[in-house]
């Protein structure tokens, strides 16, 4: 009986996994949902403001903070919208890293819409919740509802009990 189990959940990681590279995969993200309606707090090495295109432009050990959401990056860009002190969105390059609750992604880029509470993350997209990791292309995080879409070949490690 023990090595029918063994080939069913071998035979089972494998089906997930192929039917995951095909069509993406769709997953938890954060142990709670994240409020984009919360400040946004942002630290930097240095700061660049240009009022005429309403934009700004954090260089170097970037990390952004939100409610339990965290973020980092060598860049981040601000770009706000025609209201007043109101962030449009955020784009950040080069080693990104994003976590909340136990999960954590990393990618080379990241757009965050902060309205809707959507981050796109682009560029060898790694997610790692406890000892599973998933690679992709592209993944969608709604901080609001606390998911996650996988896109572009994607690849699933799962860790069994048994190891």
């Amino acid at each position: 009986m023990p090595c029918f189990r063994v080939l069913f959940i071998g035979v089972s990681i494998a089906l997930f996994a192929v039917a995951a590279q095909a069509q993406g995969a769709n997953v938890a993200f954060g142990a709670i949902k994240a409020d984009p309606t919360l400040p946004v707090e942002v630290t930097a090495d240095s700061l660049d403001v240009d009022q005429q295109s309403g934009r700004a432009e954090y260089i170097g050990n970037v990390v952004v903070g939100q409610g339990e959401m965290r973020m980092s990056a060598d860049r981040l860009l601000v770009i706000f919208s025609d209201a007043v002190n109101a962030i449009e969105r955020l784009e950040a390059t080069g080693d990104v890293i994003l976590v909340s609750g136990p999960d954590a992604a990393e990618a080379q880029r990241a757009e965050y819409t902060i309205d809707s509470g959507v981050i796109v993350m682009t560029g060898d997209v790694l997610l790692t919740q406890g000892q599973n990791a998933l690679t992709s292309d592209s993944m969608t995080v709604n901080l609001t509802t606390g998911t996650a879409q996988m896109a572009g070949r994607v690849k699933t490690i799962l860790i069994t009990d048994d190891e």
